[in-house]
């Protein structure tokens, strides 16, 4: 299975932040749509990293509650890690695991399609393995 499979089930919609929002405008924006990252553009509009729930909660000890009132560029993770639709569950599974990110951006060329989460993609493989499982049981029963 592909990424572009989770998509399809997924939806493709991504939020964004800017780098000049602060991290209350993005912690709402979290909220609000209950997503675990943001994609962050510059004033351009071009992608130039990911804010997640991951790098609010690990800057805390750092800045208390000052955090905040900071820039989104200041805790952002960059350069982001990428896949592309083309990719393979696996691979992108291995990337997440290997790289300990829990979102993927998904590209196509220069072109953001969508956002995959390790959950998105767990809950794809499960899944398809009750699929695999169904089908195995059908086949199992027409035998006897």
């Amino acid at each position: 299975m592909l990424i572009a499979d989770v998509l399809k089930t997924k939806g493709s919609r991504v939020f964004t932040v800017r780098t000049t929002d602060t991290v209350m405008t993005a912690v709402h924006k979290l909220s609000e749509h209950r997503v675990g990252a943001l994609i962050v553009e510059d004033p351009r509009m071009h992608i130039v990293g990911i804010f997640s729930e991951r790098d609010f909660v690990n800057s805390i000890p750092r800045h208390g509650a000052a955090v905040l009132d900071l820039p989104v560029r200041e805790l952002m993770s960059s350069p982001i890690i990428t896949c592309a639709p083309s990719d393979r569950i696996d691979s992108a599974l291995a990337t997440i695991t290997i790289r300990k990110i829990r979102h993927l951006p998904v590209m196509d060329g220069e072109r953001l399609v969508g956002l995959v989460s390790i959950g998105d993609l767990v809950k794809h493989r499960l899944d398809e393995k009750e699929l695999e499982s169904n089908v195995l049981r059908e086949i199992a029963r027409m035998r006897t």
